[in-house]
């Protein structure tokens, strides 16, 4: 597999689960509505408070994920091996030079955020400053700057709407359908009725799951994406290779990560180890380590 293959396989797979994840909520919202007898009315009614929900933190994520994660804003003086990095990277990728931002923490580790290009945010551990050489760190920031590129922070905004839409229609449902609200329906036909509520409450149980599982695989084929992309942009797949082995094979995890950002780190930033890690990489935003470090040196 070369680069370009990778990037491009990688790109219509990502647009073919979001299609099949469009259709998905689509389908539970359409199921739902004929089982309470809402319609279709019901379902978009959700869906938009979904969005303006989604679009308030679209805006403002970013800010909240560097505040809670410690991060502090750098200039060139303050690192210039890290600035220079960044802005040689940037100015290659026909990119706007994004803020750059240490974490100080000693656990290597390493992430983008911004809702677009001219918004974007760099920010890196100290762990990760002192554990990489400049090669490393290289394959490491084109990674991250692949995700600003490819607008990854907004699909995965797309993704997170259609989460929250199935997830509050499912559980408007159950909670209606606990405290007997679907009774007074005696004009609809009993049999199709039946039929609707034996599926919507199954849909009810399984479907925020799948969304789940959904998201996860759109957040695991852009990681591979980034790889690829960031391959492209130095010309060196193994100069990544080696730094996600470094970050990989370092046991401490990140004291400043949370559930709702360890998505965003170039590797997950727990370091579960045992069951549990098999457990995790179950529902992991990320591929495991050694698919990636395998597709990068086969480039």
């Amino acid at each position: 597999m070369n680069i370009y293959n990778a990037i491009s396989a990688n790109i219509w797979k990502s647009y073919f689960i979001i299609a099949l994840f469009v259709l998905f909520a689509g389908t539970v919202a359409y199921v739902i509505g004929h089982a309470t007898g809402a319609g279709p009315s019901w379902g978009v009614f959700i869906f938009i408070i979904a969005i303006i929900y989604s679009f308030v933190s679209y805006f403002y994520s970013d800010k909240i994920v560097l505040a809670t994660s410690g991060a502090r804003q750098i200039q060139k003086k303050d690192n210039p091996e890290l600035f220079n990095i960044v802005e040689e990277l940037s100015i290659g990728d026909g990119l706007p030079m994004p803020k750059v931002y240490i974490i100080d923490d000693q656990s290597p580790n390493a992430f983008a955020t911004g809702r677009d290009p001219k918004h974007a945010a760099v920010a890196a551990t100290s762990g990760i400053l002192e554990r990489l050489n400049r090669a490393e760190l290289e394959g490491v920031l084109a990674h991250e700057l692949s995700h600003v590129k490819n607008y990854d922070t907004r699909l995965m905004a797309i993704t997170a709407v259609l989460v929250g839409f199935i997830a509050l229609i499912t559980d408007i449902f159950t909670r209606t359908l606990f405290w007997g609200g679907f009774r007074n329906n005696n004009d609809r036909d009993n049999r199709a009725e039946g039929i609707f509520m034996i599926i919507a409450i199954i849909l009810a149980i399984l479907a925020p799951i799948i969304a789940s599982l959904i998201q996860l695989a759109v957040s695991r084929k852009r990681e591979l994406l980034a790889d690829a992309s960031g391959a492209l942009l130095t010309r060196y797949p193994e100069g990544l290779a080696r730094a996600l082995e470094k970050i990989s094979a370092d046991p401490r995890p990140l004291q400043t990560a949370s559930n709702a950002t360890a998505h965003l780190f170039i590797v997950n930033p727990f370091k579960d180890k045992g069951f549990h890690s098999w457990v995790s990489n179950l529902f992991s935003t990320h591929p495991p380590i050694e698919e990636r470090i395998k597709i990068l040196r086969s480039m």
